[in-house]
Parts: C-alpha cells; sequence; structure tokens
C-alpha cells in the first residue's frame, strides 16, 4: 500500500511538477470542488477526494502528450497509493490513452466536472466582478453552448459525464457552479 498525501503534501507535489500559476490553481480548484461533492455525497472521504482533484492533472504541464500515462510513473516513483493513480487517471479515460475507466462515483463527478471548471472559470474572468459569486446557471448554460468560448474545453466530455452519473446536464452544470461558489478564494 502507498502513500495517501495530506493536502500539503499534494500541493507540493503539484507544484514540484508544474510550475505555471494556471495549472497549480486548476488543480486547487477541481480540488476544492471534488471536496465540495465529498462533503454531498461521501463525508467521510473529503480529504481523499480533494487530493484526487489537486492531483489529477499532474503531468500535463511537462507531458501534455502523455497525460493520465506519464503520471502513472510518476506517481509510483512518488510512493503514491494505487487508489489515487487510478482515481485521478479515470480523468482521461478514451481521451488520452488511459486505462483506468471512470467507476467510482468520485471519478466519474471527476471526469464530468473537470473540463467544466475551465467553463465556468473563464466565464467568471470576464466578470466586472472577476468572480462566480454573483453567476447564474443561465450565464454557464450560455457561456457551455458557445464553443468558440474556452474552446479547450471539451462539452462532449462534460455530457458524456452527466450521463455517466445519470444526471440532467442542468444539474452538473448547476452544482459545479454551486461548488465553485462555495469555494471560491475571496
Amino acid at each position: 500500500m502507498g502513500k495517501i498525501p495530506s493536502y500539503d503534501e499534494g500541493l507540493e507535489l503539484l507544484k514540484k511538477y508544474n510550475k505555471d500559476a494556471f495549472h497549480i490553481q486548476h488543480g486547487e480548484t477541481v480540488g476544492a470542488v471534488m471536496g465540495w461533492f465529498a462533503e454531498k455525497y461521501d463525508p467521510d472521504n473529503v480529504e481523499f477526494w480533494r487530493i484526487v482533484g489537486l492531483l489529477h492533472d499532474l503531468d500535463f504541464e511537462m507531458y501534455p502528450d502523455e497525460h493520465c500515462v506519464k503520471q502513472v510513473d510518476i506517481m509510483k516513483e512518488e510512493g503514491l497509493d494505487e487508489s489515487i493513480i487510478i482515481s485521478t487517471t479515470s480523468h482521461g479515460y478514451g481521451l488520452t490513452g488511459s486505462v483506468s475507466k471512470p467507476e467510482k462515483l468520485m471519478e466519474k463527478i471527476l471526469y464530468a466536472s473537470d473540463e467544466l471548471t475551465g467553463i465556468i472559470g473563464a466565464a467568471a474572468l470576464m466578470r466586472p466582478s472577476k468572480s462566480v459569486s454573483d453567476m447564474e446557471l443561465k450565464s454557464v448554460k450560455k457561456k457551455f453552448k458557445d464553443k468558440k468560448f474556452a474552446a479547450g474545453c471539451s462539452r462532449d466530455v462534460i455530457r458524456q459525464g452527466a450521463e455517466n452519473l445519470d444526471w440532467e446536464l442542468d444539474e452538473l452544470l448547476q452544482m459545479t457552479l454551486d461548488a465553485m461558489k462555495a469555494t471560491e478564494k475571496q
């Protein structure tokens, strides 16, 4: 059995492999969103969900062409537990060469919400407040429908993620927005 790092240890690990502030912020955002979902669906494992969200893109900055594949080697070298490896790499299933299919609720939520946090975050930056605090679902839906907006964020992955969860798309959009509002750093 490998190590399950504390959040602070996970953040240091993220910074070891990611220097760009955007990638570090994205990890922190997804970690916070995953913690919010854990409070709702798995309150005994909030810290684990946060760590998975924080580390899900550990290899992306250094190895974008091997995303979710190189991560396996990195995490093994760092002595991380197999449960973290499987859960973090599952968000790349069918997209990056990852063989870990999102099967657990946590993995399905990570798969569904990862790209969505990018759309919501980009939409927030365009607001006078630069915040999600005053954003409504209709604003998220408008940006989601605009394929040119945050074009690197796959709408197909988000839709597939909602379907994998047996959630309506609006339900996923609203809950992810609520999670970002609740966890936004002021």
